[in-house]
């Protein structure tokens, strides 16, 4: 048998990524993302709560992507662009749906949940700000080191 075949191939986890300050920001995005589910189940608002879910589990596939390095192995997406794209489209939505929770709120829990989905879009901002400012185009990178020491 080849050295190839023996030799198991083992995934990464980057733990460091999660200390990191995207990480953090992802991770508060989870958070926020799931106490507006939990807010929004209790008042029973299926619309707000699929829209809540779909970003939740878009956001944790993308965590995941980074934790454990796949998009070092999956190179035919330019994976920081799509969480931006993900991150600007989602903030969009999260403060369209959350004024509109807010507005017709009948239960506390839809209230709350607006609110917390503020705050979620808010993050998401945050997110792709910072996504955006690091994504070069045509830069070599002894420029971008230069000027982010500055």
């Amino acid at each position: 048998m080849s050295e190839d075949q023996n030799r198991m191939t083992t995934m990464e986890v980057d733990t460091a990524f999660l200390k990191s300050k995207r990480g953090i920001l992802k991770v508060a995005e989870m958070v926020t993302l799931f106490v507006a589910l939990v807010c929004f189940a209790a008042a029973s608002r299926p619309k707000y709560i699929t829209a809540t879910v779909l970003e939740f589990v878009i956001t944790s596939l993308l965590l995941l992507l980074y934790v454990f390095k796949l998009n070092k192995r999956l190179t035919f997406f330019f994976w920081p662009l799509i969480d931006v794209f993900n991150s600007a489209f989602a903030a969009v939505y999260f403060i369209v749906l959350s004024l509109l929770a807010l507005t017709t709120y009948t239960v506390t829990g839809t209230l709350v949940g607006g609110i917390v989905g503020l705050i979620a879009a808010g993050l998401l901002c945050v997110d792709c700000f910072m996504l955006f400012k690091n994504i070069t185009f045509n830069k070599l990178r002894s420029e971008i080191q230069r000027q982010d020491k500055q």
